[in-house]
């Protein structure tokens, strides 16, 4: 039977050794370079199946094109970055639809497989568990940069390699940690998903804020006012589960930034979550422990 178990995805079991894992999920242009926009969306379709526990294997495009303003050749730049994330990540791309759309979109539906009795979930976290960050925060608040021209090359730079990079592997030691609760962070920030993991898995968290990973650049950002509508709107229905106890305001509104293709968070015994936080790091992940759950309703409380 199909049982929803992510935010954006849904698992079908077909026997006792398999189930797959479906999901979809497209972005407007995030880059100015098209073949980078196909890999960073490629990389934020692909991520449930990951956030799961899964491997992606199928994958269809879904594109919404400004036929009137935008050539052909601009959507095969896109769709060959999509290509390269596929080839990294080991599934095939199979056609996909297009629509004429005034405000061109690009994106995938995505098949993957899971074992059964392998599945992660956004309401797996147990009390005891230390938790588990991959990726740092801040995109959301870049790419509102990047779109005024405000954004410094290094700090694009720092945000795009964070954005193509594929949740696989930060799955895989998700896994081998003994998790049994993840998700990735997108367009609810961190703060929004954690909110959703607590409640669902019945726990509180205790969130030591000053060991999020930030991307370069984004306190000094976040102080010149490049802060998206989504990431405010996150914070107000965080903040409805949210003690921020003394933790600096701009510190907060970065914990719910809104972001694309970010990290898996997830939960496991401590010292195993110290050891896959280690073991991401020496990959090149800004991955760090970031808090621990306990039992209770739901509350997450900055420190």
């Amino acid at each position: 039977m199909g049982t929803a178990t992510s935010d954006d995805a849904a698992v079908w079991r077909l026997d006792d050794d398999r189930a797959l894992v479906v999901t979809a999920d497209f972005i407007t242009p995030i880059h100015d370079d098209p073949r980078v926009w196909g890999r960073i969306a490629a990389a934020n379709a692909v991520s449930d199946v990951y956030a799961m526990g899964g491997r992606p294997i199928l994958g269809l495009n879904l594109v919404g094109w400004n036929t009137q303003e935008l050539s052909n050749d601009i959507l095969v730049e896109v769709l060959l970055g999509a290509s390269e994330a596929a080839a990294e990540g080991g599934w095939i791309t199979v056609g996909g639809h297009t629509v004429d759309d005034p405000e061109p979109k690009f994106g995938l539906a995505m098949v993957g497989e899971v074992h059964p009795d392998r599945i992660l979930t956004n309401a797996g976290i147990r009390a005891g568990d230390s938790l588990v960050l991959t990726k740092a925060l801040g995109a959301g608040i870049i790419a509102t940069a990047m779109k005024a021209g405000q954004a410094p090359d290094d700090v694009m730079d720092a945000a795009v390699a964070s954005m193509t990079r594929l949740n696989r592997e930060a799955a895989s030691v998700a896994l081998a940690a003994g998790a049994t609760g993840a998700t990735d962070i997108t367009g609810f920030g961190l703060l929004g998903h954690l909110r959703s993991m607590a409640e669902g898995s019945h726990v509180d968290v205790d969130l030591d804020a000053g060991s999020v990973p930030f991307l370069p650049g984004v306190p000094e950002l976040v102080a010149a006012g490049f802060i998206p509508g989504g990431t405010r709107r996150n914070l107000a229905w965080a903040g409805e589960r949210l003690e921020a106890g003394g933790v600096d305001d701009s510190i907060v509104i970065v914990l719910a930034d809104a972001q694309t293709s970010g990290g898996l968070l997830f939960g496991a015994e401590a010292g195993r979550a110290e050891e896959a936080a280690a073991a991401l790091r020496e990959s090149g992940h800004a991955a760090a422990v970031i808090g621990k759950a306990r039992a209770g309703a739901g509350i997450i409380r900055l420190h």
